[in-house]
C-alpha cells in the first residue's frame, strides 16, 4: 500500500494543499484564498482547509484516512498562544491520529528551499517575514508584525516609501523623481498636488500592486527609485542578520532561501540583500525558492511519520513543478 503525505501552506493571499507519496511523487494539488487566521478568522480556517485538502485528495485518488503524516505552514502563526486555536481549527478535518506538525509558513519555505534542511528563509511578497533553523532544529525568527516592529520591506512598505518620496519632492525636502509621473499615470492624477491630496482623501489608492512600477522606474535609471530598492534590500538583509545572530551561525556555510514574488522585481534587490548579509555571515549563500513552499509542508509531514525525507526531496520538488506545469 502506498503511503500518502499532506502538505499545507496557508498564506496572506493564497493557500495550497499538496499530496505526495513516500517516493516523493506529487499526486494532487489544491488551491484557495487567504488562510491567515488573523485575516479570515479561526472559524473560517477549517472551511478553507477542508476545501483545498479535498481538492488535493480527489486529484490524488486518495482519502483522508490514508494519510500517514501532515505538515501545516500557517501565515500569521507567530506566537505559542496561537497554536491551540489553530489545532482546534484543524480538528474538524478528520485527520484523527495522523501525526502532524504546525509551523509558521516561512519555515516550510525554508524546508522546501534549503538542501540541508536548515538555514534561513526570507519571505517577501505583499509583506515580509524571516525564520531560520540551525543544525539542531533550534528556531530563530523575527516578530512577523511588519513595519511597526521595524520589519517592513515587502511590496506594501516599498510603495509606502515611494509615496513618502513624492511628498518630499512636493514639499521641496527631497529631489524630483520619475516616480511622480509614473504614479500620476496609473492613478489618473492631474498633478503631484492632486495625487497627494487624492491619496490623503482616498480618491486614489496606491497599494502593493504598484510595486512593479517602482522596480521599472529604478531600472530606467531614476536614483530615488533605485535608493528605495536598495533600502528594501538592506531591510530584508537585516531580518536575516537578526535570525543568524539568534542561531549563532555567523561563521557557518548555509543557505538563505529567498521566497516570494517580491524577488522578481530587480537583481539589485537580491544583490543588496547578499551584500548586507555577507557583512555578518560571509559564507551564507542566497538561493531562490524553486518550488511552491507547500513542498516543505509535505517534507514536514514525512518527518512526523518518521520518514527520512532527504532522499526524496529533489523528486518531490521536480514532480510538484511538473504537476503544476512550472
Amino acid at each position: 500500500m502506498p503511503r500518502y503525505f499532506l502538505g499545507i501552506d496557508t498564506g496572506a493571499t493564497k493557500s495550497h494543499a499538496l499530496i505526495a507519496d513516500e517516493t516523493g511523487q506529487a499526486l494532487g494539488f489544491g488551491r484557495g484564498g487567504s488562510g491567515n487566521p488573523d485575516t479570515i478568522g479561526y472559524d473560517e480556517l477549517p472551511v478553507l482547509l477542508h476545501d483545498i485538502i479535498e481538492q488535493a485528495l480527489t486529484a490524488a485518488g486518495a482519502t483522508i484516512d490514508q494519510l500517514d503524516g501532515a505538515g501545516f505552514g500557517v501565515a500569521g502563526y507567530d506566537w505559542p498562544s496561537q497554536r491551540q486555536p489553530i489545532l482546534q481549527a484543524i480538528e474538524p478535518l478528520g485527520l484523527g491520529q495522523v501525526p502532524l506538525d504546525l509551523v509558521n509558513d516561512a519555515l516550510i519555505g525554508l524546508l522546501a528551499g534549503a538542501a540541508a534542511g536548515w538555514g534561513v528563509c526570507i519571505v517577501a511578497g505583499t509583506g515580509c517575514n524571516c525564520y531560520g533553523l540551525d543544525q539542531s532544529r533550534r528556531v530563530g525568527r523575527v516578530t512577523g508584525y511588519g513595519a511597526w516592529m521595524g520589519e517592513g520591506a515587502g511590496a506594501s512598505e516599498l510603495v509606502y516609501k515611494a509615496i513618502e518620496a513624492l511628498a518630499l519632492e512636493w514639499t521641496c525636502r527631497g529631489p524630483a523623481t520619475r516616480l511622480t509621473p509614473a504614479f500620476m499615470e496609473i492613478t489618473g492624477a492631474a498633478s503631484l498636488a492632486d495625487l497627494l491630496e487624492g491619496l490623503n482623501l482616498e480618491r486614489y489608492r496606491l497599494k502593493a500592486a504598484a510595486a512593479p512600477v517602482i522596480f521599472r522606474v529604478a531600472a530606467e535609471g531614476d536614483p530615488v527609485a533605485r535608493s528605495l530598492i536598495e533600502w528594501a534590500g538592506q531591510q530584508l538583509g537585516s531580518l536575516a542578520i537578526g535570525v543568524i545572530r539568534q542561531l549563532g551561525i555567523e561563521a557557518l556555510a548555509f543557505e538563505v532561501v529567498l521566497a516570494g514574488s517580491f524577488y522578481n522585481g530587480s537583481p539589485t534587490l537580491i544583490d543588496v540583500i547578499g551584500e548586507t548579509i555577507h557583512e555578518v555571515a560571509p559564507q551564507a549563500r542566497l538561493v531562490r525558492l524553486s518550488a511552491p513552499p507547500v513542498v516543505g509542508g509535505v517534507l514536514l509531514g514525512m518527518a512526523q511519520a518518521g520518514l527520512d525525507a532527504a532522499p526524496v526531496r529533489e523528486t518531490l520538488i521536480q514532480s510538484t513543478n511538473q504537476l503544476l506545469g512550472r
